[in-house]
């Protein structure tokens, strides 16, 4: 028979109960019976005031056990005594407060034992736990500069060689828990650090999001640091990318941070990625000028002007037949990289204004101003003394436009705006992690 264990908080004692029957002379009477049980509880020292009596094998037992655990042991003690019918316990439990350190210095003790008996376990993991950490560095080194050839984006090659080591820091800690007995622990942490993962990405899902936004992009590369692009609205020179967002310094002198998920999921319009972009603007002549002259005299205008390429060639197209003007809408094509679009539009629409002046072609105002294409005939009549009237009087012959230059002091030289604009490092702190930079 297997034996049992009844243990309690207050004593740390284990009271087994009889493994085997208690054996009495099977003739034994009732008084045989009452002997042998007060004899082996006298023995244990438990009870105090311990009265044991037998009527017709039926024992009843009566005293003060320290102990609930105690009182049961004395029960499974009378019913597994042979010739016991059944076990009546009218045992009670002395509930009286002793004021003991006893208890407290046992605690101790067995946690001072423990304490022993674990530091082979310590030292162990203070030795595995610092070498597979220089075991999973040196595996990240090596994988980092394996994969150096072969993947482009310093971002990527290094979260690589981390997946990589990874494992070998997590197999010196089962390693601990291993030898520490705690093979259960071990199954689980390595089981487990799936399910964490998959846990913390709904937990921290926008910092989750931001940072594969940013691996991706890093390998992808729409821009590079120092483009002039445009994206949610925003437009400037990226600064530097980190795994949270993009820094974007504004035409304005202005820092903006973009999340790079936002970034990922929009259309990004880069403005430097191709040196050749395209601009355009409109012009407004009068319904008695010719068409064909007015095109001509605007594309020789583009021709001569430095600033503007010749392939592609520009184009001067009517565009839209208005209230009172004929609208030409000219496109041209300039070096992004180098020359300002505002500025060039500038001097572009001051050189085809005096052009078309000087050509005789109207530009009228759509609102306040009328052309007569035959034109109006004004006499001023003039009486004199004697009653006679003179001769017309002529209108003074308009004077020539002057001369446009190619650009003003206005528009300085033509030099692009749209250069990377100079910011304080100080205001910076994730350019030592910049994405962008090539390393």
């Amino acid at each position: 028979m297997q034996a049992q264990t009844v243990s309690t908080e207050t004593d740390n004692t284990d009271i087994l109960a009889p493994q085997t029957p208690v054996e009495v002379d099977p003739s034994s009477s009732d008084a045989a019976i009452e002997n042998r049980i007060s004899d082996i509880m006298d023995a244990t020292t438990w009870y105090s005031n311990v009265s044991v009596s037998v009527q017709e094998g039926v024992v009843f037992l009566d005293g003060i056990a320290e102990t609930e655990a105690r009182k049961e042991w004395a029960r499974q003690l009378a019913a597994k005594t042979t010739g016991v019918v059944a076990v009546v316990n009218r045992m009670t439990v002395d509930d009286a407060v002793v004021w003991s350190f006893d208890p407290a210095i046992n605690e101790i003790e067995r946690l001072a034992r423990q304490a022993v008996a674990l530091m082979p376990l310590v030292v162990l993991a203070v030795l595995v736990l610092p070498l597979a950490w220089f075991a999973a560095r040196l595996v990240s080194r090596m994988a980092k500069a394996a994969l150096t050839t072969r993947i482009q984006s310093p971002f990527l090659r290094t979260v690589v060689a981390r997946a990589i080591a990874f494992p070998v820091l997590l197999l010196g800690l089962y390693i601990v828990l291993q030898v520490a007995g705690l093979t259960q622990l071990a199954i689980s942490l390595v089981g487990g650090a799936g399910v964490l993962g998959i846990v913390l990405g709904f937990a921290f899902r926008d910092i989750a999001e931001n940072f594969l936004s940013s691996l991706i992009l890093s390998v992808r590369r729409p821009f590079r640091r120092g483009d002039f692009v445009e994206v949610v609205g925003i437009a400037g020179t990226v600064r530097s990318m980190n795994t949270r967002s993009t820094i974007i310094a504004s035409v304005e002198g202005n820092l903006i941070h973009v999340p790079n998920s936002i970034i990922f999921k929009s259309v990004i319009e880069n403005f430097t990625s191709s040196p050749e972009r395209r601009g355009e603007f409109t012009v407004g002549i009068g319904y008695d000028a010719i068409v064909a002259q007015a095109q001509d005299v605007i594309m020789k205008g583009l021709a001569s002007h430095d600033a503007v390429l010749t392939d592609p060639a520009p184009m001067v197209l009517v565009d839209e037949l208005g209230a009172s003007t004929i609208n030409i809408k000219t496109y041209f094509w300039f070096d992004g990289l180098e020359v300002s679009p505002i500025k060039l539009k500038s001097a572009l629409l001051r050189m085809v204004k005096s052009d078309l002046t000087e050509a005789g072609i109207s530009m009228p105002d759509e609102a306040r101003e009328v052309i007569f294409p035959e034109g109006v005939n004004v006499q001023t009549q003039v009486e004199h003394v004697d009653g006679s009237t003179g001769s017309v009087a002529a209108l003074p012959t308009p004077k020539p436009p002057p001369i446009e230059p190619d650009h003003t002091a206005g528009e300085d030289d033509l030099k692009s705006d749209l250069l990377p604009l100079e910011t304080d490092e100080d205001q910076l702190e994730e350019d030592a992690n910049d994405l962008l930079a090539s390393r």
